[in-house]
């Protein structure tokens, strides 16, 4: 980015709440069925049908408000957003405009320089529409069963400068849906979407710039490429001379780049009035506060925890808590008998980054916690060592097999014997005169191979502590 100008970022984030049934009717809300097969007169706007509020949908928006800071309203009414397009099948949304469910909320993310907080201008609930689909058919076809489902839509303040932040934002927004167990966030089914608004502005200037939405982004990682490009195209543009205009733009993710989809609506566009079939109500403060009460532990509080009770750094907490399973799944190997510490070691530098290289899921994988605590036992009473303990894992997300049995079908017990190690040292030595004599004239290097020699002596079974303190007696 040109250090004459700052990047200004807002966030929409669309979010589909896990209900049975969608926000008006009581079609079911699956994803996969048939095209078609889940609507009926009242998501499909036919004349004389009547929306009814979803109860559950309702309850969640509320959880969702509370959990990012909001304030929730104490009157609520939704409105008419009038667009025509083919998967609006009422050639209207309802949603809600001048008095939505919440407003005023924040999100703390972690960024390397510290926390920030980045304002929630408002979260409101709304209907989905349908989904329009283009590819491997010579025309455009149109699947309703979408129409209807439950929305919360997530509108932050443009309090984010790069898309590093925008990343970060994202990540959190997600833990925080996560655990508060509202929605899957599956963004391939598209039950989270976000649409990012950018512009640039000289740096210092409190003015905001000509703004651009980018749509089709589907992934956190699409944002933040689409926004890096982004940004560099209208610093360009600035640098040029050029106009920015305020516009709607697609984020091609195979060529990186965005192109121009159509001008920008503005509010008045969309002919917002208030929705007849639906009248206004109140929401009781006792029972927002009754909500806020029964919240689950988030992942601020839970990091916290961590922290705390488990002994854990800031950062091995912050990584254990983004994804709710993932700490569940810590939380279980400590039940099972595993150091805290320890086992938040291996869930972060061994075993999802074999899960990674093996291309497979967290959610998928074949071992269970009691499994992975099992394995730590074995190194901390001294059976396996750290580094057979890697070969071990690599069998039990393969096999499923508990470490035991790996370690003896494969004959891995570490040697602890002293005897064993002594004589494998004393052949190491006879072997190796020139290592033993830089070591004796002060090459700690020297000492560190022969240290490894011993280890291939004994097949990297001997217990390394063991085979340190025999080598340097034998070496004194």
């Amino acid at each position: 980015m040109s250090a004459e100008y700052e990047s200004v970022i807002g966030l929409e984030v669309h979010v589909q709440l896990k209900t049975k049934s969608k926000l008006f009717c009581g079609c079911p809300a699956e994803f996969g069925a048939e095209p078609n097969s889940n609507t009926c007169p009242v998501c499909l706007g036919l004349p004389g049908s009547l929306p009814v509020l979803n109860e559950q949908a309702f309850l969640y928006g509320i959880q969702i408000a509370l959990a990012l800071n909001c304030r929730v309203a104490g009157r609520l009414k939704f409105d008419r957003k009038n667009y025509f397009y083919p998967d609006l099948p009422k050639a209207y949304q309802i949603s809600q405009y001048d008095q939505p469910l919440s407003s005023g909320g924040h999100l703390l993310v972690e960024m390397k320089e510290g926390q920030k907080k980045i304002g929630i201008t408002r979260a409101h609930m709304e209907e989905d529409a349908g989904k329009l689909l283009h590819e491997g058919r010579a025309g455009s076809v149109v699947d309703y069963n979408r129409a209807g489902v439950p929305l919360m839509e997530i509108v932050s303040e443009p309090d984010i400068r790069t898309p590093d932040e925008a990343y970060a934002y994202l990540t959190a927004l997600k833990a925080v849906l996560q655990y508060v167990g509202v929605s899957d966030c599956d963004m391939e089914k598209g039950s989270l979407r976000c649409d990012a608004n950018v512009s640039i502005r000289p740096k210092g200037e409190t003015r905001l710039g000509t703004k651009v939405e980018i749509k089709n982004l589907n992934s956190f990682s699409a944002v933040k490429r689409a926004l890096q490009y982004e940004i560099a195209r209208q610093i360009d543009a600035a640098e040029k001379g050029e106009t920015i205009f305020q516009e709607t733009r697609l984020w091609n993710d195979e060529r990186a780049l965005t192109l121009t989809m159509r001008s920008k609506e503005e509010a008045h566009d969309y002919r917002y009035f208030p929705e007849p079939d639906l009248v206004p109500f109140t929401v009781s403060s006792d029972w927002v506060e009754d909500l806020r009460e029964d919240l689950p532990e988030l992942p601020a509080a839970r990091k916290e925890r961590f922290v705390k009770d488990y002994g854990l750094s800031e950062y091995d907490a912050s990584v254990l808590i983004q994804d709710k399973d993932l700490g569940n799944f810590f939380e279980e190997c400590v039940t099972a008998g595993a150091p805290p510490k320890r086992a938040s070691n291996l869930i972060q530098s061994e075993l999802l980054g074999m899960l990674y290289e093996r291309g497979e899921t967290f959610h998928a994988m074949k071992t269970t916690a009691a499994g992975i605590a099992g394995l730590i036992r074995l190194v901390e009473n001294g059976t396996i060592s750290g580094r057979s303990a890697k070969d071990v894992l690599a069998d039990m997300l393969e096999t499923a097999k508990p470490a035991e049995d790996i370690v003896r079908e494969k004959g891995l017990t570490q040697v602890s014997d002293e005897t064993v190690i002594a004589e494998a040292a004393k052949k190491v030595i006879a072997a190796n005169p020139k290592p033993v004599e830089d070591y004796k004239n002060g090459k700690e290097k020297s000492f560190a191979f022969l240290v490894g020699q011993v280890m291939r002596e004994t097949k990297g079974k001997a217990n390394p502590a063991l085979a340190n303190k025999v080598l340097k007696e034998l070496l004194g």
